[in-house]
């Protein structure tokens, strides 16, 4: 089994920016890509970025380009997501996910392992 764990949310004025961090445990699925998903109030939860964990290979909603930026720390087994010139429209909770298959997915139903999320909220 696999455990996710984000933290790094919370309140920031629009513009502003917040560092999440997703660290896994258990049986981590290394090779495995992960992704950020959010779902804001009353909406459907909705893909952020993903990356693949050999090479790095990114994949961003049009939303998020040019702002926010997914990386990895192999060694800490941990998934990072900056998020710059955070806008009201990002408020949301963010989770991160796991695949147990190759290759990075925009589809929540691709994803195996939930974290239980992070709470981000941006004021105007």
């Amino acid at each position: 089994q696999v455990q996710l764990v984000e933290s790094g949310g919370g309140l920031v004025q629009a513009g502003g920016s917040l560092r999440l961090s997703c660290a896994a445990s258990g049986r981590t699925f290394n090779n495995y890509p992960t992704g950020w998903f959010r779902r804001a109030p009353g909406k459907e939860r909705e893909f952020v970025a993903a990356i693949t964990w050999i090479g790095g290979s990114t994949s961003y909603a049009d939303s998020v380009k040019g702002r926010f930026t997914i990386s990895r720390d192999i060694a800490k087994n941990t998934v990072y997501l900056q998020m710059n010139s955070l806008k009201p429209e990002d408020t949301a909770v963010y989770y991160c996910a796991r695949r147990r298959s190759a290759g990075v997915s925009q589809n929540e139903y691709d994803y195996d392992y939930w974290g239980q999320g992070t709470q981000v909220t941006v004021s105007s």
